[in-house]
């Protein structure tokens, strides 16, 4: 079992910056791959990036160049720094959470709201 807590979110004008983070616990992290996924108003949940222990990390296309994902290992958290946010950037924002034997994600965080005003 894996617990997620997401914060970081808010309210940001186009071409700014946020930074999420996700805390984990419950099970080894070190046993896990790390995910983002989000979701706008009426649409479905996609993809945003991905991250495994050893810090290797994947990319929808449409985020690449302006997400980064990253992990500290000692504090248990993945952080996705996001940048020259746009409008359809807005949508909650979910920590995910699987072992590397499942392509499923099993564990999911709350998620924070992310708002970029145009």
């Amino acid at each position: 079992q894996v617990q997620l807590i997401e914060s970081g979110g808010g309210l940001v004008q186009a071409g700014g910056s946020l930074r999420l983070s996700c805390s984990a616990s419950g099970r080894t992290f070190s046993t896990t791959v790390m995910g983002w996924f989000r979701q706008a108003p009426g649409k479905e949940r996609e993809f945003v990036a991905s991250i495994t222990w050893g810090g290797d990390t994947a990319y929808a296309d449409s985020m690449k160049g302006r997400f980064t994902v990253s992990r500290d290992n000692a504090k248990n958290t993945i952080y996705l720094q996001m940048n020259t946010l746009k409008p359809e950037d807005t949508a909650v924002y979910y920590c995910a959470a699987r072992t590397y034997a499942s392509g499923a994600y099993a564990w999911w965080g709350q998620g924070t709201q992310v708002t970029v005003s145009s």
